[in-house]
């Protein structure tokens, strides 16, 4: 399925784009709805907006509630958002400047939402499709796996400012140290917050550890990209986690990270990542000393 610009971006009104294929699963459910919240999905992984699907026999009134229109074209409306969904999708993606033709999206239906992700794109006036890169689980880092996008970044960090990869694993496996092979005495999981300065340095900026809700709403800045907020859970197993299909309010995404100190959880709920602290210190291996 995919995404037609139907306006370009120096026409009154700004660019507007319709679904054209869309899958018969994903189309009974916008029918249904009339009016669908849109998650974008990233190269992060999915981001709240708020822009809508609405379905092609309805409009928006000012509450942003679907009601009956005659448009007929199944779209995404811009909704509260600053920008459409083509100049969004341009800026989390850092795609070149120009004026989309088609936008190539895959559409999956959690939480009430569309998670849409796009998987390719052509620009008017070109015939050449380009492929959006797929990253799962791109925040990522256990010994089971460790997602293209933090190698990238980790081999980005070491460019920019040589030595401080080496520095910020060295420093994690110092905080490690108190929690594995036998944990310090009373030890709490906060403390695994110690690891927050070599973090920063490799993207991750811890938020403030608070007492309601999730940890701390953090902040992800890699490549150059947009910075991305996700909500962080610590633990010092990530086994201790129990969020699993329930959500810390109506209005957020089943969208979140687990910082740990080990990984041993076996049943992960799919928008959730994994840090896990053990599996860094080990990856020093990857960036000796100078």
């Amino acid at each position: 399925m995919h995404l037609q610009q139907t306006k370009g971006e120096g026409r009154a009104g700004g660019p507007q784009y319709y679904f054209h294929k869309l899958t018969e699963g994903v189309k009974i459910y916008l029918r249904a709805k009339g009016a669908v919240r849109v998650a974008l999905v990233t190269p992060y992984g999915a981001t709240k907006t708020n822009y809508y699907a609405v379905s092609e026999d309805r409009k928006l009134d000012k509450n942003l509630l679907p009601i009956k229109g005659k448009v007929g074209h199944d779209r995404i409306q811009q909704g509260g958002a600053a920008e459409s969904i083509g100049e969004a999708i341009r800026l989390w993606y850092k795609l070149p400047a120009g004026d989309f033709k088609t936008i190539e999206v895959d559409v999956e239906i959690i939480d009430d939402a569309f998670y849409l992700r796009p998987t390719s794109y052509k620009y008017t006036g070109s015939t050449k499709v380009k492929q959006v890169p797929k990253v799962d689980h791109p925040l990522t880092f256990t010994h089971d796996y460790v997602s293209k996008f933090w190698t990238q970044q980790l081999d980005f960090v070491n460019h920019q400012r040589p030595g401080i990869v080496h520095w910020s694993l060295t420093e994690i496996c110092r905080v490690l140290q108190d929690h594995i092979p036998k944990p310090l005495a009373y030890v709490k999981e906060e403390d695994l917050l110690r690891a927050s300065g070599p973090l920063k340095h490799l993207g991750v900026a811890l938020g403030g550890y608070v007492g309601k809700g999730y940890d701390c709403l953090s902040e992800f800045t890699f490549l150059n990209l947009r910075k991305y907020p996700l909500p962080v859970e610590v633990k010092k197993r990530s086994q201790d986690f129990k969020y699993q299909e329930q959500k810390y309010g109506k209005e957020l995404l089943s969208r979140a990270l687990i910082l740990c100190a080990v990984h041993d959880h076996k049943n992960v709920p799919k928008n959730v990542d994994v840090i896990e602290l053990k599996a860094m210190c080990e990856y020093l291996a990857h960036f000796p000393a100078a």
